[in-house]
């Protein structure tokens, strides 16, 4: 999907760790959300709520995901899954174009 139609947007963005990480915030009809984003190089470490898919639309990132000794790489057109309450890091070697989604299982 390149585009979303009637959606909602939250004006105010979410900023992380002094500005390198940021993302606004999209509301479907449905109470579906997403978060589209970009990441600047450097290590960053997450916390989820919901279960989370986050979709790379530009750039590259390693990713430890929970539970794994083992750095991943994932790419532009790839996609990684991250469980509910759990963390997950990244390191971010080249400017990160992203679109997380949330889903409530």
């Amino acid at each position: 999907m390149d585009k979303f139609d009637n959606v909602s947007i939250i004006k105010k963005a979410n900023v992380y760790f002094d500005g390198k990480v940021t993302s606004r915030t999209v509301i479907f009809a449905n109470g579906e959300k997403k978060t589209l984003g970009i990441m600047v190089p450097g290590d960053y470490e997450f916390g989820t709520g919901a279960k989370e898919l986050m979709e790379i639309l530009g750039g590259s990132m390693d990713v430890l995901l929970p539970g794994s000794d083992n750095w991943i790489t994932v790419k532009e057109g790839q996609s990684f899954e991250v469980p509910a309450n759990s963390k997950f890091k990244l390191q971010v070697k080249e400017l990160a174009d992203y679109c997380c989604s949330y889903i409530n299982e």
